[in-house]
């Protein structure tokens, strides 16, 4: 099919036809990404993208952004109702964006936070010193324990009485269990902290009710919009009125400029596709899947890490097969199974080498594929990963991946508008 595209510049519309194939023919397990719905994905690449909105709805630095308006005020309600928020500000371009913007609303650089340690399941810009987030701010870490690789929150407290710090940030982008959102309530209370929870990686289970909210016990709550609530790459923050003009604040002019119209559009459409019932259901079935891979995962011999999952993703200890998650993460690509080598907590290797890997199962789920499908994963996993070198072996698996993937199409309409299918 000739677009203006592939006229243009067939390289580039070469390598999108190729990642639409890709994403079809392999297992995404990726725990931080998803399948948008085509709607929104319709609304992402609108003429939205040419409208400069800079400020916020009835209050713009330009003139013609009545429609503007309109698509930003549906965003904002339809945030509102989802996560039953005061206020809500829709502009961040990512979670990173929005966690500085937090960030910047209640702290002066100089000032200190506690965060989850990143090497434990935090997230980057939750203290590490190569982010902002340790650069401008005096940055502590509170982890696990080695006993249970749960949150030792009896540690965060004597951190936190230590510290005295501002903020405490919680949430996580590599955790797999419930996150006690009352008790770091309290704890911040009794060292006059506020409170930040990045819920970047467990929105979606807020949202359909099956997993704790911050929203009773955060000042700030930030998530992006991509993973589990299955929306387009962008940033979302939630506050109380009373917070409501330091955060506007802090997002525009504090760390951006005009907001990305476009993908504000597509982060209605997915906030209107969250308030449908068929969302619930949605988060179950990803949860299910997610006990029932680790379930399967453990059963042919891999440990996994605090003993198994509360969310949608867990961490796999590869240490019984001696093999690294570098290694294992380069063998499974070619077996046509996508993931990413992960930490696991007390960890001897270093970042770029680790002793795990990260799995979720938001994509698969969203694909249609249930509990017996991820048995076979478990199964198809454990098999490149005993021999992680053998070429022959990661061909045979990724034909079975084929297969499967061909009884769960992704983008068919887009694919066959593609010369794919």
């Amino acid at each position: 099919m000739t677009t203006p595209l592939t006229q243009f510049d067939p390289a580039i519309a070469q390598a999108i036809a190729n990642e639409t194939q890709r994403q079809h023919t392999h297992l995404e397990l990726i725990a931080s990404e998803n399948f948008p719905s085509e709607a929104v994905l319709e609304a992402m690449s609108s003429v939205l993208n040419n409208k400069y909105a800079e400020g916020y709805p009835g209050r713009r630095y330009y003139g013609g952004c009545e429609y503007a308006d309109v698509v930003e005020n549906l965003a904002i309600t339809r945030a509102q109702e989802l996560f039953k928020a005061e206020h809500a500000n829709v502009q961040p371009h990512c979670g990173s964006q929005a966690n500085m913007a937090a960030f910047m609303a209640c702290m002066n650089p100089g000032d200190t936070f506690l965060g989850m340690d990143l090497s434990q399941g935090g997230h980057l810009t939750h203290g590490h010193a190569l982010s902002f987030s340790g650069r401008l701010f005096g940055a502590f870490a509170y982890g696990v324990s080695r006993d249970d690789e749960r949150i030792d929150y009896d540690q965060l407290e004597v951190l936190a009485k230590q510290h005295r710090p501002k903020l405490i940030v919680c949430g996580a982008s590599a955790y797999s269990r419930l996150i006690d959102f009352a008790r770091i309530r309290a704890i911040a209370q009794g060292v006059d902290a506020r409170v930040l929870a990045d819920i970047a990686h467990i929105a979606g289970p807020v949202v359909a009710g099956l997993h704790p909210s911050p929203i009773p016990h955060a000042d700030f709550v930030t998530t992006t919009t991509h993973k589990t609530l299955r929306g387009p790459r962008g940033g979302l923050i939630l506050t109380s009125n009373a917070g409501a003009k330091d955060i506007d604040r802090a997002v525009f002019p504090g760390v951006q400029g005009g907001p990305l119209m476009h993908v504000i559009a597509a982060k209605a459409v997915a906030f209107k596709e969250a308030l449908a019932p068929g969302f619930v259901d949605y988060q179950r079935r990803t949860l299910a899947n997610a006990r029932r891979l680790a379930l399967a995962l453990e059963g042919e011999g891999l440990r996994i890490v605090s003993g198994g999952t509360d969310n949608h993703l867990l961490l796999v200890d590869l240490t019984p097969l001696g093999v690294t998650g570098k290694v294992a993460e380069l063998a499974l690509g070619r077996a046509a199974i996508t993931v990413n080598k992960n930490t696991i907590p007390f960890d001897p290797r270093p970042p770029a080498v680790t002793s795990g890997i990260r799995l979720g199962t938001p994509a698969l789920t969203t694909r249609g594929m249930g509990e017996a499908e991820m048995d076979l994963t478990a199964r198809l996993i454990v098999r490149v990963l005993r021999r992680p070198e053998d070429a022959a072996e990661a061909a045979a698996v990724a034909a079975e991946v084929g297969k499967l993937c061909e009884r769960f199409p992704l983008y068919l309409s887009r694919r066959r508008s593609l010369g794919l299918a």
